[in-house]
């Protein structure tokens, strides 16, 4: 059956009043930390003129979600998850508002590692709460809609962030992201903690439920198509974020503006993709158009990888981009169909935990690849890895059931 693209039910998951109130706390929070992103990036580059430190400042912010996957899965289904994305925000609020008393880069670099920290829980907790928060057949545009909001942040929080820095300091961007922390505690604070979480899991030790965690791939036909589908593609994402500023400064010698217009071009890309979801998912099962969203990316980046210009290449990204914004939520929806909620909190931390630790492997292997094959087949490399992911997903999708309804 073919989507309607006049239904208005895409954004009818809005008259949902506590969903809101997640839509609204995740924009305002996405915002603050994409700009903070900027200013802490300047402020490190400022006081230590070191690429090392800024690369520490990069890896402490993904991977605490490695070890959190790894070690402390077990506590997103054990604990209220109200409680834990509350207390994240409330973390989150006191870094950066500490950060401006804060003068040492080392220091700096811990702070920045416990708002990591608290992320590694956030955004799990959120993930695997959002199927008990809307009706099921709101869930496929719930998802859609929320990351639209994270990769709109991603596009807005840069420019503003770099706007405000080159006219005032690191320190009022640091004010403005804690106030959004702040901001989004107090609508959170709102949700009832049922509306998240329909069961809490009884603990039959932490190492047992770690491992049920991991056990659930394995059972799992579905969560295997995400885990090794979407797999490929950050070590794609991976190889991308380190060689793209080579590509625009080296391979077309366009500097920064050239830079910026590849990042504006997947940020493009990402938005259009995450709305375009909610059109497609209706009356078809995820698993069947799973494969299909990687094609665009690998398109994209082959075309990146062979332009002529960076503003062709700029092009290629937006159809990258695109790729991506369709892959990603059809990723969380495979998690979310396919687990039950006592365990799919678990479930969410393993499978970011694993993708974490690809992406930080691809960036550092980026690196030696760019310096020795040159950017533009470091990015062509990277789109075979998204072919991997389209053929990966079909062959592991064949002749697995669909699901209709949420797991019991």
């Amino acid at each position: 059956m073919t989507p309607s693209f006049a239904n208005p039910s895409r954004f009818a998951v809005l008259r949902n009043g506590k969903y809101r109130l997640l839509f609204s706390a995740t924009l305002g929070s996405g915002l603050g930390t994409w700009m903070a992103t900027i200013a802490l990036t300047a402020d490190i580059d400022a006081k230590t003129n070191s690429t090392w430190w800024v690369s520490a400042l990069f890896l402490v912010t993904f991977l605490p979600s490695v070890v959190v996957g790894l070690v402390a899965g077990p506590l997103i289904d054990r604990l209220s998850r109200k409680l834990l994305i509350v207390t994240s925000d409330v973390a989150r609020l006191l870094v950066f508002a500490a950060l401006p008393f804060v003068g040492r880069p080392g220091a700096m670099i811990g702070l920045v590692t416990v708002a990591g920290i608290a992320n590694s829980f956030f955004r799990p907790a959120v993930l695997a709460g959002m199927p008990n928060l809307v009706d099921d057949e709101d869930l496929d545009a719930a998802t859609a809609l929320l990351q639209g909001t994270d990769w709109l942040a991603a596009a807005a929080g840069p420019i503003a962030g770099g706007a405000i820095v080159s006219v005032t300091s690191p320190h009022v961007v640091y004010w403005i992201n804690a106030a959004t922390f702040l901001f989004s505690a107090l609508l959170l604070v709102r949700i009832p903690a049922r509306l998240l979480q329909s069961e809490q899991g009884i603990t039959r030790g932490h190492w047992r439920d770690l491992r049920e965690g991991l056990e659930t791939f394995r059972r799992t036909p579905p969560l295997r198509v995400a885990l090794y589908g979407f797999g490929f593609t950050m070590i794609t994402t991976g190889l991308v974020n380190v060689s793209e500023i080579f590509l625009a400064t080296r391979s077309f010698d366009s500097g920064a503006l050239g830079y910026g217009a590849l990042w504006t071009g997947t940020g493009v890309g990402l938005v259009v993709g995450s709305a375009f979801t909610g059109y497609l998912l209706p009356n078809r099962d995820v698993l069947d158009v799973y494969p299909l969203a990687f094609v665009p990316i690998a398109a994209g980046l082959f075309g990146a990888a062979l332009a002529p210009n960076v503003w062709v290449a700029s092009t290629a990204m937006i159809l990258s981009g695109f790729g991506n914004g369709l892959a990603f939520p059809m990723t969380v929806l495979i998690v979310q169909r396919h687990t039950s909620d006592r365990v799919r909190g678990r479930a969410f931390t393993v499978i970011i935990s694993i993708h974490n630790a690809l992406l930080g492997l691809a960036m550092v292997a980026a690196g030696a690849l760019t310096d020795g094959v040159g950017a533009r087949w470091t990015v062509g490399i990277a789109a075979a890895s998204a072919v991997a992911s389209a053929l990966t997903a079909l062959l592991l999708a064949r002749g697995v059931a669909p699901k209709p309804a949420l797991a019991a």
